[in-house]
């Protein structure tokens, strides 16, 4: 294939917004940036089953057999039960601030949470870009809760909608 012609192919794929006509594979919602997510695959927190932090206190990798769409995303379980409960209740599974290190949004900027650096405070699960963070987070949450009430609606606005 000719570059000018492949050229011509990515940008009707980009003005099409990447629907129908360029889309494919298992994964079929959009990314977002209002939620971290693989911006080739829409799986967020990169497959690590969200529901799984509660009931087993650590990180477990969902599998593709059992997927949600939910938010532009993709979320993968490890089992039926913990799907259901999380479309049953997004709001308190889902990490907070839709995977973004909250320390990085206490200081202005969004960085992606790392799903291997979570603190569950107050039933909600927060996710961090660095064990510093995660640490400083876990020592007084609410401090960081509420520097990042002050910044996040700004910094959510500058994130594609």
């Amino acid at each position: 294939m000719r570059p000018g012609i492949a050229l011509i192919g990515l940008l009707v794929c980009l003005l099409v917004g990447m629907g129908t006509v360029c889309s494919g594979g298992p994964a079929e919602a959009a990314t977002t940036e209002r939620i971290v997510v693989n911006r080739f695959s829409g799986v967020a927190i990169e497959g690590f089953d969200p529901v799984a932090y509660f009931v087993d206190g650590q990180p477990v990798q969902g599998t593709a057999e059992f997927e949600a769409n939910l938010w532009g995303a993709v979320w993968r379980f490890r089992n039926e039960g913990n799907r259901a409960s999380f479309l049953a209740h997004p709001e308190v599974y889902g990490p907070q601030f839709g995977g973004y290190d909250p320390a990085d949004i206490a200081r202005g900027v969004t960085v992606a949470g790392n799903p291997r650096f979570f603190v569950i405070s107050a039933q909600r699960l927060y996710l961090f870009s660095r064990e510093d963070n995660r640490n400083a987070f876990a020592a007084d949450p609410e401090r960081f809760l509420y520097e990042v009430g002050k910044r996040w609606p700004a910094l959510q606005e500058q994130l594609s909608q």
